[in-house]
């Protein structure tokens, strides 16, 4: 089986179970930022990561491409890609208490970088905050549903890979640099 088709020459590609559409059509938008946030995070598991985080980020990465498969079917439920349930979020918001609770509180806003494994944690969240605003385009034009815990997904793996990115630099002891106003002292 050749791995090129040449259908999608015109612009344009199949969904699953669906038409065919642009290739910048919201929906292609959607998973494909989905997708290249699952890259991003391919790349900090290529870094020395703790295994706890590490599991963590493989478990996610099966997760996204769920995300994906159900974003590639205009009929999820028709084709058994809906396969995001509430468990999902739920173990989300589990493990940012759990390593949450591991580091320092904080007071001031910290910029995004660290270890090599924090930096591209911090990178992956950014593609994530990205992937959800494709997410809420796509929602906000189609008549088609467009299961909501998509959206919460999204929001909430921001959040645990801002945490992960944190638990990556103490881990590796390297410490939070907090961001200082410009002309501030």
């Amino acid at each position: 089986m050749k791995i090129y088709t040449k259908t999608g020459d015109d612009g344009s590609t199949g969904l699953f179970g669906g038409p065919r559409v642009r290739k910048d059509d919201p929906r292609i938008e959607a998973y494909g930022t989905v997708d290249e946030l699952n890259a991003a995070l391919a790349m900090a598991q290529a870094e020395a990561l703790p295994a706890a985080i590490s599991t963590v980020i493989e478990r996610v990465q099966h997760e996204l491409f769920a995300i994906g498969a159900q974003l590639a079917t205009p009929v999820p439920a028709a084709h058994s890609t809906a396969l995001l349930r509430d468990e999902h979020l739920q173990a989300l918001e589990a493990e940012i208490d759990r390593f949450e609770a591991t580091l320092p509180a904080l007071k001031e806003f910290i910029l995004p970088g660290g270890t090599p494994a924090a930096t591209r944690l911090h990178f992956a969240r950014t593609i994530c905050r990205r992937a959800e605003r494709r997410l809420i385009t796509l929602v906000a034009g189609t008549r088609e549903a467009v299961d909501p815990r998509m959206q919460i997904y999204l929001n909430r793996l921001s959040d645990l890979l801002f945490v992960l990115a944190r638990a990556a630099n103490q881990a590796a002891n390297h410490p939070d640099v907090p961001w200082k106003k410009p002309g501030g002292n």
